[in-house]
């Protein structure tokens, strides 16, 4: 049998079989950072990107993949989410983004969270390229999950 879940016996890609798991609420955050100039802070903080408010457009684009993941990433199962949610901080060097997300079901959410704070991170770059071309988005990373057969887990502090 195969070390990896996605792939079988002959080292096959395959859907991973959830029929038999226990649902059970799932929850994952994860977190990202968008590393800005400080000029493109300062038009954040005033409202003055052509394009509209960058953040909110970034809010709703997160949402919506993290909505859509199993369409994205192959082998990916299909979730009935209960809840999503985006946050974002504007910091001195960047913005702090965070994804939270919810489901009763038999397979965890992380990719889910993950997957907005992606999406979430390449719409700010695109609604602000015309200012800082520079960007980089760095740090993606689960935070934290709940549920499962693997229970609670928390990353540890770099």
């Amino acid at each position: 049998m195969s070390s990896f879940s996605h792939t079988d016996e002959q080292g096959k890609p395959r859907m991973v079989d959830v029929t038999d798991k226990v649902h059970s609420i799932r929850t994952a955050r994860a977190t990202g950072m968008l590393k800005t100039s400080k000029q493109l802070l300062v038009l954040l903080r005033e409202g003055k990107i052509r394009k509209g408010n960058p953040l909110d457009v970034a809010k709703i684009a997160g949402i919506m993949a993290a909505k859509n993941t199993a369409h994205l990433i192959p082998l990916c199962h299909p979730l009935a989410l209960t809840h999503v949610d985006l946050s974002y901080q504007l910091l001195d060097d960047g913005i702090g983004l965070e994804a939270t997300v919810t489901a009763e079901g038999k397979t965890g959410v992380e990719m889910e969270a993950l997957t907005a704070v992606s999406v979430a991170a390449l719409t700010l770059y695109d609604m602000c390229k015309s200012v800082d071309r520079a960007m980089t988005i760095t740090d993606i990373a689960l935070a934290e999950k709940t549920g499962g057969r693997s229970g609670h887990y928390i990353r540890k502090k770099d």
